[in-house]
């Protein structure tokens, strides 16, 4: 059953909603701007009432599933904690490498925010202004992303969150900055673009 839940959790995840978004106005969003299916880029290629559809959707994605899982679990399963978990970090897994999509996918950062919102919410309204305060003095939404993710772990630990939480916390932050791997060299490079720009 616990297998089940994580492969639930992954093919959830695995749902490409800025993709299915700009089919539904004609648009294939891997075809302009960063090509990348997340809300930023929806946002830039749509407009923003789109990305923020697909935030919103992206979000939801890795809340619904912890949550499901825990809810069918109940209190009184065995390694509950840890099961549920795994089906967060195999949510995000899931948005990064779609089955669907050939394994390409998106970067991560708002379904790992959604799985966060379920287990510390606390740790994403720090983290949340953060990105907002980078964003704001970068100018670039990969700055936000990056440095809040990076540091969620921590905010986890001072809140006095579970190792276990820590760890998963630290898998999906690595992952995360494995996947804004190019955005890190546009940035070293001078040529990412800012969030005000499109």
């Amino acid at each position: 059953m616990e297998i089940f839940f994580v492969l639930a959790s992954y093919l959830i995840g695995a749902i490409p909603f800025g993709l299915l978004i700009g089919r539904l106005v004609g648009a294939d969003v891997r075809l302009e701007g960063s090509g990348n299916i997340g809300a930023t880029n929806v946002g830039r290629v749509l407009g923003k009432k789109l990305g923020i559809l697909t935030l919103l959707c992206d979000v939801a994605k890795g809340f619904l599933p912890v949550w499901g899982v825990t809810f069918l679990l109940g209190e009184t399963a065995v390694a509950r904690e840890l099961v549920v978990l795994v089906c967060g970090l195999a949510t995000v897994l899931g948005h990064m490498f779609p089955l669907y999509l050939k394994f390409q996918g998106g970067k991560g950062v708002a379904t790992a925010l959604g799985v966060f919102l379920f287990f510390s919410p606390g740790s994403i309204l720090i983290s949340l202004l953060v990105f907002v305060a980078a964003v704001a003095a970068s100018g670039y939404v990969s700055v936000g992303s990056l440095g809040a993710t990076a540091l969620i772990p921590l905010w986890l630990w001072i809140l006095g969150e579970s190792p276990e939480l820590l760890v998963v916390a630290f898998a999906i932050v690595l992952l995360i900055w494995f996947q804004h791997r190019s955005n890190i060299g546009r940035l070293l490079r001078g040529e990412e673009k800012g969030w005000k720009k499109g």
